[in-house]
């Protein structure tokens, strides 16, 4: 199956990729920029022809109704953004809990142009311990960077600073 997500990225599609980090168990990643439905099959294809498990959280009504089921099959947790519910302490429980986990998502949050990302993904990160791996797909050079792990400090503005700094010049599928 490896193989056969690989040709389809990389002969097919034409996409060139960056190698997650193998030799850590648990990180995060967040993927910027995130402007199309399409990031989501061309990030589950790249999962699969790497072959390292990464799991993600999505916004709760994809999770009901017909297609709850493979949502929650491809790895996918549900969150409700309508209240606060402690989805940073749900999330760092799930990296406690296990040997082995790997959590991607957008710092956006949405698909929507935003001028500031959302924290959370940068305090479960410091809440399990775990180093934040920056990763894009870049759609103008068709090019799945990846970032070496960074571990966050306890200066949150420089290190969201840094983090940024990846995403720069990179296209999304859609420009916005």
């Amino acid at each position: 199956m490896k193989a056969f997500a690989r040709f389809i990225l990389s002969t097919i599609l034409g996409w060139k990729m960056d190698e997650l980090p193998t030799d850590i168990k648990k990180y995060v990643i967040i993927a910027a920029p995130h402007t199309s439905w399409v990031d989501f099959p061309i990030a589950m294809l790249y999962r699969v022809a790497t072959g390292v498990m990464v799991h993600y959280v999505g916004k709760d009504s994809l999770f009901k109704g017909p297609f709850g089921f493979l949502f929650r099959k491809l790895g996918g947790f549900p969150v409700d953004r309508s209240s606060n519910n402690n989805t940073v302490d749900f999330i760092v429980s799930k990296f406690n809990a296990s040997e082995n986990f790997k959590l991607g998502l957008s710092p956006e949050g949405t698909r929507k142009k935003v001028d500031k990302w959302k924290t959370g993904f940068y305090f479960i990160a410091k809440g399990a311990g775990v180093p934040v791996v920056m990763a894009t797909l870049d759609f103008g050079n068709k090019y799945i960077k990846v970032s070496e792990p960074f571990y966050p400090t306890s200066n949150k503005d420089k290190d969201f600073e840094f983090m940024r700094g990846f995403f720069k010049n990179v296209k999304g599928k859609k420009e916005q």
